[in-house]
């Protein structure tokens, strides 16, 4: 991960310095704001090999790269963006869409575009901004009706969209938490991810090879699975059912994973039980209330398996958390 702060340079230099960066990172554009003078803004890059993603905060600027500036020895991506704060319009193909967190935005870099951002009164003055980076070549989708979501908003709460926002905040949130090894593995479900997002947009997901649908439903598994640990009924059944599955499909839509969705359900009820037997706010429950809030119908039933987890019973478990 690549991470800068303008603070650290002299206020004179911070512009410059924002320019050059967006340059190398992104692409070459013309940049304004009303912020020349003292530019305070911070960047976090991550490249996971086909996937770049990055984590751009700064103060309101209008961004415009124009013909003039494009070569056609740059790299041909496609940006998807999604604000995490503030709002503003982008254009391209004689197009404007809004730009604000409910939904992403896809443009071409090798084509003119531009963008303007501003603050929304919750951000002391600063924007947000999440991208994505795929080379043109990465993406299963035909480019003539990619062309058709140019500056389009495509929904980040529901759908596709909404697995795709919540698992890139997850990755730009605690990078720490990946080792480089991950970093491929990372970014093939990225690649699947923003497919299936655009595909579903454009109502092509048949079109989409086979791989990358089994990648989207099995997100699209997990996510559920992950909202309903504290349902005692959530079971294997339960998850084919709501997916229209027959339960043999959804074992094998795991198989090759080096887990199960009973796996799944009983590893995400254990995490979140240790989370919240730590928790010091929780320390009002006793731990069988702290089972059932975490899906466990049965209080001997959870000590065993948090035992055989965690090598301590729930309550060594509190106990040492509490000690710190």
């Amino acid at each position: 991960m690549t991470s800068v702060d303008t603070a650290w340079l002299p206020p004179a230099e911070r512009f410059d310095f924002w320019q050059e960066l967006v340059a190398r990172q992104a692409s070459t554009a013309r940049i304004r704001s009303p912020h020349v003078d003292d530019f305070t803004a911070s960047a976090r890059v991550i490249d996971l090999g086909t996937i770049r993603l990055g984590v751009w905060r700064y103060p309101s600027l209008e961004f415009t790269r124009p013909a003039h500036l494009i070569d056609s020895g740059d790299p041909e991506l496609y940006q998807l963006a999604l604000p995490l704060s503030g709002s503003g319009v982008v254009t391209q193909q004689r197009r404007e869409g809004p730009l604000d967190p409910s939904a992403f935005t896809l443009v071409d870099t090798v084509r003119p575009h531009g963008s303007r951002l501003r603050p929304d009164g919750a951000t002391a003055g600063a924007v947000e901004t999440l991208t994505v980076l795929v080379p043109h070549r990465a993406l299963p989708l035909a480019p003539h009706r990619l062309t058709g979501l140019f500056a389009a908003d495509i929904p980040a709460r529901t759908g596709m969209g909404a697995l795709l926002a919540a698992f890139l905040r997850r990755i730009v949130a605690h990078p720490e938490q990946y080792a480089a090894a991950d970093a491929p593995h990372l970014d093939r479900i990225t690649l699947d991810l923003v497919a299936g997002t655009l595909a579903g947009r454009l109502d092509v997901e048949r079109d989409l090879p086979v791989d990358i649908r089994v990648t989207g439903l099995r997100t699209r598994v997990t996510a559920f699975v992950r909202q309903h640990l504290a349902d005692p009924e959530l079971s294997p059944a339960a998850v084919a059912a709501a997916h229209h599955l027959s339960l043999r499909s959804l074992h094998r839509l795991f198989e090759g994973t080096g887990t199960t969705v009973g796996g799944l359900i009983r590893a995400g009820r254990l995490e979140r039980a240790a989370r919240e037997l730590a928790d010091p706010r929780l320390g009002r429950l006793s731990v069988a209330q702290v089972a059932a809030r975490c899906g466990f119908a049965h209080p001997a039933h959870f000590s065993r398996a948090f035992r055989a987890a965690y090598g301590l019973s729930p309550g060594e478990h509190r106990e040492r958390a509490a000690r710190g």
